[in-house]
């Protein structure tokens, strides 16, 4: 073919090199050269059905060692699961042995002679072990699957019943019949001696009674107090012993301590969200109370709060039987005037003396009797009385806080005359907190933790408030005290955000002396860390993990070493049955400056040539980010996922307080907008990573905090957020209680001509920007919601209404904040709600099938 003189050269750089190079394109993406993403178009429900929490739950097992340190030594033993079974074991850090507590196949054995229950070694029904004889041995229990014997019913207590069965149906008849209760299996007691193996039958075993809840236990255990009629009582050991038999014995002698309680007024009882329904309910029976009590039982201490003035709230139950009821209780709101007064009162036990403390400080403060906790905990002493700080009964330390929350006294007082000393004082322009106190040598030196720099430290106060050494400095953020070594004078402690390179988040425990020198780590590795120290501070077990790895449990001594590898959580099951660990990942925030931190989870049969929509789970904190750090097989997010979405979640400035002053307060007086920027700046980012993100179909959900963050991300960035599902949101936080708007909002203190205190309040609330909806939304509440009143989604349903919007509402009956056995069905709800208006599937059936079968199979939380 002859070449055209006449065709000019640059005409192949126009339409025809254009035309070309489209054929190209076209023939290289018919044989797969070039690929394109393709959007989902149908929802995967079947291995989301494979895949939800509770059958997860089953795959997995024991993912952390939990020691129960014994009394008279430093060795603990624990229980962990894998898929061979559960293994007891004991561990002597000492002699850096482990061993199991027992042969599971000979115990298996002996319990099945004994008790003629068949039981195998994988499967042992161990309960309730205690350690006895100075933990040479320990009693545990085994429930057998024969029914407990009762001893027959005398003829006349069998009428008796008879008349009150017949009086209860003629007063109850409209009322849904009661389910029959199953019968109490017969449990038998043990005890096994672990030097030589003895495994014995306690025949006569007289199982001691559990506590109950009414009941305060001196640490003699020689005087239970409690509250009735809203007075204090107390009775003797022996009364209590006679209660314990039955609560209703007429011969419990029982006395008063107190005549001038009334109701929310009272020594006990009208706690916060006390509904009239529980009162009515409980108005005769004893009740619980909080005490502290001197170490030496003779004095007890208690805060005492009158809430006389406080304002009604009310919800109705629509589903009680008969009919439904008015719940009312006491509920102050942001801003509010009438609010809570407390008081801290010491009891004298011998004299029966009250001594009123001088804590009145600031107007509508809070305070708080600081408390001695035990730092490395007994699994075995659970019932434990709470203790104040001093040793001697001298002294009661307390904390009192100005209702805006920027100034704190730590104090003392003295507990015979009530006179209040000031020890270290807190402020700070905007919201302060504290944490444990440290107590050496019964209060001659003081550990106290304080952002007053910026950053979360300890500082050592002598005993009369005078500070000593900042034990810690940097930036980076110190947690909790963990343990103090008085003689040698270390203090140990967990912190984060030291260690360059690892996310700031993760915990790790370190020790530093006294006088400031000495600061060392002692469980290194790019983890998120958590310890349990034994009572001597010499050992420690380390359990580790981050999302993307499997568990680990180790134990360490005080100077870091590894003494023993415990476990490593067992995921072969998980793993065969397709699950793959979520990523984590680090983007900007929306100033291009500020690192945060986040997790992404993809469905488990991901495809890169796919264009997948993307999901936010939101919690704005700021108490928390809701950012998961450590493994959990046991996640709505990685259901949700496997739909057919990238789901995320991600922190944002003004979230998590385990960093600096500044980020944890970003959002100080900007409560409903100050998350968002950061949520969509980081969506953005990684949708410019990754190409099977698709930027047009956004979603968002979130619970609480996170539905109320949820539906502001839908009204304040309308064109880019396009679902939202929000569950029990305070979108009206001026609706809202006191304690969490207040304190991360703020409140301002007033003082007008008169010299009066008042306080102002005023904050941006969802309703106020509904006209922005464009997307779809749908919002929920339970009807008796006592924490996050209901009318924070009515009142913006409201708004959504008369701006004419369409949007979804949705009532779960009879639920409270949580959802309570509805939770699961809401999954479901929220997740088709995802389907449809992200993918655009609506094929899903009226009935919930995955429930239905997972209720053939016998529920959702039972192991295989």
């Amino acid at each position: 073919m002859k070449k055209d003189k006449n065709l000019k050269p640059h005409l192949l750089r126009g339409p025809l090199r254009f035309l070309i190079f489209s054929v190209l394109i076209l023939s290289f993406a018919a044989n797969g050269l070039v690929a394109e993403n393709t959007p989902i178009k149908k929802a995967n429900y079947k291995l989301a059905a494979r895949f939800t929490s509770a059958k997860m739950g089953k795959l997995a097992f024991s993912t952390s060692v939990s020691p129960h340190w014994l009394k008279h030594s430093d060795r603990f033993w624990y229980t962990y699961e894998t898929s061979e079974g559960k293994t007891f074991y004991l561990v002597d850090p000492a002699r850096k042995t482990k061993r199991p507590l027992f042969d599971n196949i000979r115990m298996a054995a002996e319990l099945t002679l004994i008790t003629k229950d068949p039981y195998d070694a994988k499967h042992l029904p161990i309960d309730r072990i205690k350690f006895i004889k100075k933990d040479r041995a320990f009693q545990f229990e085994v429930e057998s699957s024969q029914d407990e014997k009762e001893e027959p019913e005398k003829e006349e207590e069998v009428e008796e019943k008879k008349e009150e069965i017949e009086k209860e149906k003629e007063k109850n008849e409209e009322k849904a019949p009661k389910k029959k209760e199953k019968p109490k299996k017969k449990i038998f007691h043990f005890e096994y001696d672990i030097v030589t193996g003895k495994l014995t039958l306690l025949e006569d075993y007289k199982k001691p009674k559990e506590r109950p809840r009414w009941a305060s236990i001196s640490p003699d255990e020689q005087t239970i107090l409690f509250a009735r009629h809203y007075n204090l009582y107390y009775m003797d050991k022996e009364n209590y012993e006679k209660a314990l038999e039955d609560e209703e014995d007429e011969d419990i002698v029982e006395h008063q301590l107190t005549t001038d309680g009334e109701e929310y007024y009272g020594y006990g009882g009208s706690g916060r969200g006390e509904t009239n329904v529980d009162k009515e309910k409980n108005k005769d029976k004893r009740k619980g109370i909080r005490v502290i009590w001197s170490r030496d039982s003779k004095k007890f201490a208690m805060t005492r709060t009158d809430s006389r003035k406080v304002k009604d709230l009310w919800v109705i139950n629509s589903i009680a039987q008969p009919r439904p009821t008015l719940e009312t209780y006491r509920y102050q709101m942001p801003g509010e005037e009438e609010a809570p007064v407390s008081e801290i009162l010491i009891f004298e036990l011998e004299t029966k003396k009250m001594i009123k403390m001088d804590t009145d400080q600031f107007k509508d403060q809070s305070i708080s009797i600081l408390s001695a906790r035990r730092l490395a905990k007994n699994r075995d002493d659970e019932n434990r009385p709470s203790l104040w700080l001093s040793e001697t009964p001298d002294k009661l330390y307390f904390s009192r806080t100005s209702r805006d929350l920027y100034r704190i006294d730590i104090c003392v007082a003295d507990a015979a005359t009530g006179e209040t000393k000031v020890l270290i004082e807190e402020r700070l322009n905007t919201y302060i907190e504290t944490r444990q106190l440290g107590f050496i040598n019964n209060g001659k030196e003081l550990i106290h933790w304080s952002e007053r720099d910026g950053w979360a430290h300890f500082y050592l106060f002598d005993g009369n408030g005078t500070l000593k050494k900042q034990l810690t400095s940097g930036p980076w953020h110190c947690e909790n005290i963990m343990g103090i070594d008085e003689k040698n004078r270390i203090l140990y402690f967990t912190a984060n955000g030291r260690e360059k390179g690892e996310d700031p988040y993760y915990y790790h425990l370190y020790k530093v002396n006294l006088d400031g020198t000495g600061l060392k780590l002692l469980n290194k590795g790019d983890f998120t860390h958590s310890a349990s120290i034994c009572d001597s501070n010499r050992f420690f077990v380390n359990n580790y993990s981050r999302v993307d790895t499997a568990p680990e449990s180790v134990l360490r001594d005080n100077l870091g070493n590894l003494i023993l590898k415990l476990e490593t959580a067992d995921l072969s099951l998980l793993m065969q049955a397709g699950f793959k660990f979520p990523e984590t990942f680090k983007v900007k925030a929306d100033d291009s400056i500020t690192d945060i931190y986040g997790v992404m989870y993809k469905p488990f049969d991901f495809d890169e040539t796919k264009l997948y929509p993307i999901i936010a789970y939101v919690y704005p904190g700021p108490q928390t980010e809701s950012v998961p750090k450590s493994f959990s097989a046991r996640s709505s997010n990685i259901t949700l996922a496997q739909f057919g979405f990238i789901v995320i979640c991600v922190g944002n400035r003004g979230g998590h307080p385990a960093r600096s002053k500044w980020y944890h307060n970003y959002g100080y007086g900007n409560l409903r907008d100050y998350g968002l920027a950061d949520k969509k700046a980081a969506i953005e980012q990684l949708a410019d990573r990754n190409p099977f993100i698709n930027i047009d179909k956004v979603g968002i959900f979130g619970h609480s905090g996170g539905g109320f963050m949820s539906t502001a991300a839908m009204l304040v960035y309308p064109d880019f957020f396009k679902v939202a599902v929000s569950s029990a949101g305070n979108h009206e936080n001026n609706v809202y209680n006191r304690w969490w708007s207040e304190k991360h909002h703020g409140v301002k203190e007033v003082v007008d001509k008169e010299g009066n205190i008042k306080f102002e309040y005023s904050i941006e609330k969802n309703s106020e920007i509904a006209k922005n909806l464009k997307g779809r939304l749908l919002i929920t509440t339970g009807d008796i919601d006592n924490n996050v009143h209901p009318a924070n989604t009515l009142r913006l349903a409201n708004a959504l209404i008369k701006a004419n919007k369409r949007f979804d509402f949705f009532i779960f009956p009879g639920k409270r904040h949580g959802f309570g056995d509805m939770s699961d069905y809401f999954s479901w709800i929220r997740a088709d709600y995802f389907c449809k208006h992200l993918i655009g599937d609506y094929s899903q059936s009226v009935d919930m099938i995955e429930l239905n079968r997972e209720k053939e199979m016998g529920g959702s939380t039972q192991r295989r």
